[in-house]
């Protein structure tokens, strides 16, 4: 037995339900040209109350957040990389996307040696870098009197835990 083709299945399967359709919309010939009696309606009954329905709240799906398909078959490295010395100097080359995205190879190419270039003559010059590493302040001290009312009110909210003369 031939195995058939997906588009040949499809079409088998169509005129199987289109021949089912027909054959269920034929009307079967009447032996008497009589008409038949009316149908009676079988009498109208009263649905019991329906205060025991159980409903489902509101059921959400929610898009997975890593947009990665998952494959079974996919080869996974069980070596873990860390950080290295060569990591610092490496960068990946853009996708097209990025490329599209930054104005074409020949703007990137124009940034990335204006960038090179602002670098190099901060570096000459002596200014600041444009990226700085945040200093943090010291915590302000409190002054004699501020700490004696700190004090006060601490006790006057039964002891909030600060030792006497902080």
């Amino acid at each position: 037995m031939a195995v058939a083709r997906r588009g040949t299945q499809g079409a088998l399967l169509a005129g199987l339900l289109l021949a089912g359709i027909a054959q269920a919309q034929q009307i079967a010939p009447q032996t008497s040209p009589a008409p038949a009696p009316p149908a009676q309606t079988p009498p109208a009954t009263v649905a019991p109350p329906q205060d025991n329905v159980t409903t489902l709240g509101e059921v959400r799906a929610l898009k997975p957040e890593d947009e990665q398909a998952l494959d079974l078959y996919r080869f996974k490295n069980p070596v873990k990389f860390g950080d290295n010395r060569f990591s610092r100097d490496w960068s990946e080359p853009p996708s097209p996307e990025q490329v599209s995205m930054g104005g074409g190879y020949i703007m990137m190419g124009v940034v990335k040696g204006v960038l090179a270039a602002g670098r190099g003559l901060n570096k000459l010059t002596g200014g600041p870098d444009q990226i700085q590493s945040a200093i943090a302040r010291p915590p302000p001290e409190l002054s004699a009197e501020q700490r004696r009312r700190a004090s006060q009110f601490c006790q006057a909210q039964d002891d909030c835990g600060v030792p006497p003369g902080n």
